[in-house]
């Protein structure tokens, strides 16, 4: 670890409690962005804010070289009640720091204090604040509002804490590090009437019935073994509201996971044929509404054997986890990693002992009301960043 920033643990854990007790939600990071801001001009970098309205940008220049390299973190809460009672809880009815975005902020912070008071690099750093990664797809705006013409990047780095990863730890791996994330809904159009007389209705139940048990074999029967999938059917709905109506429409909702643009594409393929011909046998009509979310993230091989050998260096074998399993959760990043090389890095959040005397009362794991960022990973996510960046804009 850096020793310059193990020093400011404590400041950076105030920064860290601060933002937690004002959460923000997606393009609602006002305060959060200027607090981000108002560091990073105080260190002297340039600093550029409402990309993606509420995303910051701080550009760091050393040397003479016009190699670049991105770091970037999150900024959003999530919509949830938060249920710890320490004092840098959720000052915000119904919004809280569940995800640990708090600390990526955080952290980056740190590592951008260091590189620009000891930093010893020639070329750029952008230091990019995303906003809105809890399904606003906040990297997918500062994408397209030209936040890498405005600011190039050879290489695109990000991080993400993990629960139950051990302390100081950090992870990565080629390839696929978080999946694809697809979500659909099946509009079931039937014939509602009394329920007493069934054989005059087309019970649009019924049919809901037979599609979630079909879809359950989308992934057993139609998807190779070889490709991680998952298909979860997560609402079911229908209209009425009484015990002697069959009601006239029901509604699926679900979500698709996976790793393999193929096996997304044969998923698809297979549930638009299963949401026409099931409702046709029961002469009741489907209406398939699929919609997609965030791409699976990809870490290009060169950028994350760097990525791990600069941990490995800076913690040791036992501090990195190479080819850690990839994760079914989506996350934002992955946008940017569609358009410049890169990779995202885990970073071990412990088992929760952090949270003293609450360590019993809740899971510490992310989405979850119970949930802190352990402040004592923040100097190892801001020395990591630091080290990754000077490492990768050696002056040798």
């Amino acid at each position: 670890m850096i020793s310059e920033i193990q020093k400011e643990l404590d400041a950076l854990t105030a920064i860290r409690r601060d933002i937690h007790a004002h959460p923000e939600l997606g393009y609602e990071e006002f305060r959060t962005s200027k607090i981000v801001a108002d560091k990073l001009i105080s260190w002297g970098l340039e600093v550029h804010c409402g990309i993606a309205k509420t995303g910051v940008v701080g550009t760091l220049k050393r040397g003479t070289s016009e190699r670049s390299i991105g770091l970037s973190a999150d900024m959003d809460a999530l919509p949830l009640t938060e249920m710890n009672t320490f004092q840098h809880q959720s000052n915000a009815p119904g919004k809280m720091h569940a995800c640990g975005h708090d600390g990526h902020t955080t952290m980056l912070l740190g590592a951008a204090q260091y590189l620009a008071q000891h930093g010893k690099f020639d070329g750029v750093v952008h230091f990019i604040f995303r906003p809105a990664e809890e399904g606003g797809g906040g990297a997918l705006k500062m994408i397209e509002e030209g936040v890498f013409e405005r600011f190039p990047c050879d290489a695109i780095f990000g991080m993400h804490n993990v629960p139950n990863i051990p302390e100081f730890a950090i992870a990565g791996r080629v390839g696929a590090i978080t999946a694809s994330v697809s979500t659909f809904s099946i509009l079931i159009s039937g014939k509602g009437g009394h329920a007493a007389r069934p054989h005059l209705t087309i019970d649009p139940i019924v049919v809901a019935a037979q599609l979630v048990m079909a879809i359950q074999t989308l992934v057993s029967r139609f998807t190779d073994p070889s490709e991680s999938t998952v298909v979860s059917i997560t609402k079911i709905q229908a209209s009425g509201g009484n015990t002697s109506t069959i009601p006239q429409d029901a509604i699926i909702e679900g979500t698709i996971r996976t790793y393999s643009n193929k096996a997304l594409a044969r998923i698809e393929e297979c549930l638009k044929a299963m949401a026409q011909d099931i409702p046709s046998a029961f002469q009741a009509r489907g209406i398939l509404e699929l919609r997609h979310g965030y791409p699976a993230s990809i870490c290009t091989e060169t950028e994350t054997r760097l990525a791990l050998d600069v941990a490995k260096r800076l913690f040791g074998m036992n501090g990195v986890i190479e080819n850690i399993e990839p994760t079914m959760a989506g996350d934002d990043f992955s946008y940017m990693l569609q358009v410049c090389p890169g990779a995202m890095l885990f970073i071990g959040n412990g088992d929760g002992a952090h949270r003293g005397e609450q360590a019993g009362m809740g899971p510490c794991v992310v989405h979850n009301p119970w949930f802190d960022f352990n402040d004592a990973i923040l100097p190892v996510g801001a020395s990591y960043w630091a080290k990754l960046a000077e490492t990768y804009l050696s002056a040798n």
